[in-house]
């Protein structure tokens, strides 16, 4: 694929001509291939940053610009295929320090520079709208591909994430003397032995962006840290204001408003996917101990999912990872990603076991609906009821599933996930995820379906 972009790019106008003849060729060594790809990269930038900014170029200019990435990615790909496990390596003392995605992404660019933006110029394209944007965070994609696809540094990257953060271990001395912690876009509550993560945007029905995807990651650690509470529960906190004021509804999944703005970032999807989400499939890793099914341990608890109205998208994903789901007859459930132009998180892989194969193909790629309260609902669904017994029937379950033994529906979830999906073949999973979606999250398609779908340039973020 390198060598095909490179040719289109050496039949074009003659700007690029003498940065090309620069290209340095893959010799092996990491510190070498580093320094010598890395004045190349950056040289490749500077004339990227002589340009307008895209919105403002014209057809020959952005010719020039679509050149100057291409090559350059193409030429980070190679390198990534060589010395991903190098890079990795040395940016966490030889697999001795754990960091999260958010923080490997930047030390990436400091060590290979050029590699990946750095976050000053991912936060100045943050300032436009998607469709204006170069998509210097499809590198970043790239990058996430080449660390997870490598076994010993990917699972050494799932492990990190799956660590309590930092936020999470300074508030929970508060959980002995408080039995509510607000953070504002998400709530941890505990009553008895049962701690309740509630999910808190109103204004955009509960969808999930970046002002949400920390802080309901932070609650999700504090229900799993917390030693009074036995067992978990997900659900939306009611709507203030419009059609469903004082009504509790789930999720509508990925703000798509913010989305078409340019406001969700690239790695948000990685950590929304390997954090609290996986946190809730397989709990909190201890830094000394392996969070692998075969040979670890971790702190894990029964989570149980509370649908109202409607579980859309990621609302939907958050269902395939929790032990029991309960929803209220009215409710539904969607994974439009056709719409949304996007890879609906882990679905592909979650959902077949549930509905099977080609039930999942339809409700993904041909945007069928799910409603609870059928046959269909009901196979992923463990127990739907009227809307007006949800909460008698919430008690009920927690009270049911909390006699069974914290001890032992530990042991059965790890039983449940070395036959379904195993720690090893999430990683596999995320490597694809990590470089797919990047390239649907700056495709031209998104914009287009958000456009038709959703109305997106006419909705304020």
């Amino acid at each position: 694929m390198g060598a095909f972009i490179r040719a289109a790019a050496e039949s074009r106008p003659p700007e690029t001509a003498g940065w090309l003849a620069g290209s340095p060729t893959l010799g092996g060594d990491y510190e070498r291939d580093r320094a010598a790809f890395s004045d190349f990269w950056l040289a490749g930038l500077a004339r990227l940053d002589a340009l307008p900014a895209r919105a403002r170029r014209s057809p020959a200019e952005q010719e020039l610009a679509e050149n100057l990435l291409a090559v350059s990615r193409a030429d980070r790909a190679r390198f990534l295929a060589a010395h991903a496990a190098s890079l990795y390596r040395a940016l966490t003392e030889d697999l001795a320090r754990f960091r999260r995605v958010e923080d490997l992404a930047y030390a990436a660019a400091e060590a290979v520079p050029g590699l990946v933006p750095t976050r000053e110029r991912v936060e100045a394209e943050a300032t436009v709208a998607q469709k204006d944007k170069d998509g210097h965070e499809i590198d970043q994609g790239l990058l996430f591909n080449g660390f997870l696809a490598e076994r010993a540094c990917g699972l050494h990257l799932c492990h990190a994430m799956l660590l309590p953060r930092a936020e999470a271990l300074e508030l929970a001395p508060r959980l002995e003397r408080e039995e509510r912690i607000d953070l504002g876009t998400a709530i941890y509550e505990r009553r008895g032995a049962v701690g309740t993560v509630f999910m808190k945007n109103p204004r955009f029905l509960n969808a999930e962006d970046e002002s949400t995807v920390h802080q309901v990651e932070t609650a999700v650690d504090l229900a799993l840290l917390d030693p009074r509470a036995s067992i978990c529960v997900l659900r939306g906190a009611p709507i203030e204001g419009g059609k469903y004021d004082g009504r509790g509804v789930f999720c509508t999944g990925i703000n798509l408003t913010r989305l078409y703005h340019g406001q969700i970032p690239y790695l948000w999807y990685l950590v929304r996917e390997m954090g609290f989400i996986n946190k809730i499939y397989r709990g909190l890793a201890y830094e000394d101990v392996t969070p692998d099914e075969e040979r670890g341990e971790t702190l894990e608890k029964v989570w149980v999912a509370l649908v109202e109205k409607f579980a859309i998208g990621g609302g939907c994903q958050y269902l395939l990872v929790t032990d029991y789901i309960l929803s209220a007859d009215d409710a539904y459930m969607t994974l439009p990603a056709r719409k949304e132009g996007i890879i609906p998180g882990a679905a592909n892989m979650r959902l077949p076991r549930f509905v099977g194969d080609r039930l999942a193909r339809r409700l993904i790629m041909y945007d069928q609906r799910l409603d609870c309260d059928s046959p269909e609902g009901r196979l992923v669904c463990d127990e739907v009821v009227p809307a007006e017994r949800l909460e008698a029937a919430l008690e009920e379950a927690t009270t049911r599933l909390t006699t069974s033994g914290v001890v032992s529906a530990a042991a059965n979830r790890r039983g449940f996930r070395i036959a379904d999906e195993p720690l090893d073949g999430f990683r596999a999973f995320m490597a694809v995820y990590a470089r797919e979606q990047v390239y649907c999250h700056f495709s031209p398609a998104l914009i287009r379906n958000l456009e038709r779908f959703w109305n997106a340039q006419s909705r304020a973020a």
